[in-house]
């Protein structure tokens, strides 16, 4: 008879909570199989097959939990009850709020945990490629809208002021793996936004 693993005696969300913390502290390729299962209870080999197939299809569910739990930073940017600055900035704040919090590894998932995969492990990071333009393509949507009300002039070079506040969202996770406290990056990003407000003074100097 082939062989089956022992009954689950963990608990799945528990275990992906693990998976999570050790894939945003180590990254997708650094994080051995022995310690995922370590983290998971001290399941077999067996128990992780049957319960996530593979290591890669447990990332692919930790992605899912991540974007849940702390996507809600980038949601920000689709925010239309507010006005785009308000919601670059808050989005940008909310961002660095939960990188620098000491509850869970600093920075963001979806930037740090592939930021070196070798050539077999492209389609991880294609994963995560693909999750982070979604977020650009908010933003971008968000910078459009500015332009379509008013906030910004037509004259706005939009591709380069997505990438300006692009930028400096992915930036933020080097900054808080390095120690730097969300007091510094939030003074930062008031100084950013100031990028923004001379654009809207330069709209209203050419409209008088």
């Amino acid at each position: 008879m082939p062989r089956t693993g022992r009954p689950r005696t963990f608990n799945r969300d528990e275990a992906l909570a693990a998976a999570m913390i050790l894939f945003w502290e180590y990254g997708f390729e650094s994080t051995s199989l022995s310690q995922l299962k370590a983290a998971m209870g001290d399941i077999s080999s067996a128990s992780f097959y049957a319960a996530f197939k593979s290591k890669e299809d447990l990332f692919r569910e930790v992605i899912d939990r991540y974007i849940t739990m702390y996507g809600h930073a980038s949601e920000t940017f689709r925010n239309t009850n507010i006005s785009s600055r308000a919601a670059i900035e808050s989005g940008l704040l909310e961002a660095a709020r939960f990188q620098t919090e000491n509850t869970h590894p600093l920075g963001c998932l979806l930037v740090l945990s592939t930021v070196n995969c070798s050539p077999e492990q492209q389609h991880v990071q294609d994963l995560l490629s693909k999750e982070r333009k979604r977020v650009r393509g908010w933003i971008k949507e968000c910078i459009e809208r500015a332009v379509a009300n008013g906030e910004l002039p037509e004259s706005t070079d939009i591709s380069m002021v997505v990438t300006l506040f692009e930028t400096f969202l992915r930036g933020i996770s080097t900054q808080a793996r390095d120690g730097v406290p969300y007091e510094e990056i939030a003074a930062a990003i008031t100084h950013l936004m100031s990028v923004w407000d001379s654009l809207s003074v330069e709209h209203g100097i050419r409209e008088n």
